[in-house]
């Protein structure tokens, strides 16, 4: 059950950092963990919450006051759905300029998972093709403009009424997931990302030319099982650090990476989004407008 209430203020450990936090992130990992899906030991009450934007109020390192900050929080540790959360100030990013906090929230873990997941753990190359899979989501939508950007050919599967905004994110060819067989629309990709797990998972391996390789997020702490022995299957680890927060801002700051569409609720509804996400069908992010 999530509730909304009052916790003291968090105080910060040696090389912790407060942040006053402006907006946070709704992520499919947050009803996960909620659910027990993800087998960590959580003490309660427990704060969800990934990642946000905000202003710091207590430095550490080269922060002071009144920097404005992006990051993304540890896990089990969590702690973003607050109005004030402490974090080592090693993973936490300066915030972009021109972006807002609500738009630097939707953005810093989607934007980490995408980045690890191509460039470090599938290793996408300019002339390959990749097949993202669930593509109007978050993680998704920053892959597709982040393989793009590379130079990849990418394809990509959303429902029909998202086609025209995942071609906008940079996709070269988007099919219709509720109407066509994927299997027997692609073939011969040299990666998959996926982020939509279950039995998707599994025939993804189908469109890989002998030699690819699939990275799947959606499918348990782990890689999940091959049917095939001649094709690599992968589970990104997405490690939290300043220098790939920074890239992260950099890529949405210099319009390489377009932001997400976003839906706001106020902190308080939380639980309102929660249900959003769980249906699974969201474009875009969900975005909790904390200050």
């Amino acid at each position: 059950m999530l509730e909304y209430g009052e916790l003291p203020d968090p105080a910060p450990a040696a090389g912790e950092v407060v942040v006053e936090v402006h907006a946070a992130s709704v992520n499919a990992a947050d009803w996960k963990m909620r659910a027990g899906q993800y087998g960590a030991s959580i003490t309660f009450p427990h704060v969800p919450g990934r990642d946000f934007s905000g202003v710091i109020v207590e430095g550490a390192g080269d922060f002071k006051p009144g920097d404005a900050v992006f990051g993304v929080c540890e896990v089990p540790r969590e702690g973003a759905y607050a109005e004030r959360l402490a974090i080592r100030q090693a993973i936490v990013a300066r915030k972009p300029d021109k972006p807002s906090h609500v738009q630097c929230a939707a953005i810093a873990l989607a934007g980490l998972t995408a980045l690890i997941s191509l460039e470090e753990t599938l290793k996408l190359e300019r002339g390959e093709t990749i097949l993202v899979q669930g593509g109007a989501g978050g993680v998704a939508g920053f892959a597709i403009a982040l393989a793009k950007h590379i130079g990849a050919r990418v394809i990509t599967t959303a429902s029909a009424a998202n086609h025209a905004y995942v071609r906008a994110l940079g996709a070269d060819e988007a099919i219709d997931y509720r109407a066509q067989d994927f299997t027997k629309a692609v073939s011969g990709c040299d990666a998959v990302f996926d982020t939509v797990g279950g039995e998707v998972t599994q025939r993804s391996f189908a469109v890989l030319r002998p030699g690819g390789r699939l990275a799947s997020i959606a499918a348990g702490g782990a890689a999940p099982p091959s049917p095939r022995a001649d094709v690599t299957s992968l589970r990104p680890k997405v490690d939290r650090d300043r220098p790939r927060l920074e890239r992260v801002g950099m890529l949405v700051a210099d319009g390489i990476v377009p932001f997400p569409e976003i839906r706001e609720y106020p902190l308080a509804k939380a639980a309102d989004a929660h249900r959003v996400s769980e249906a699974r069908h969201l474009r875009g992010k969900l975005v909790l407008r904390v200050r």
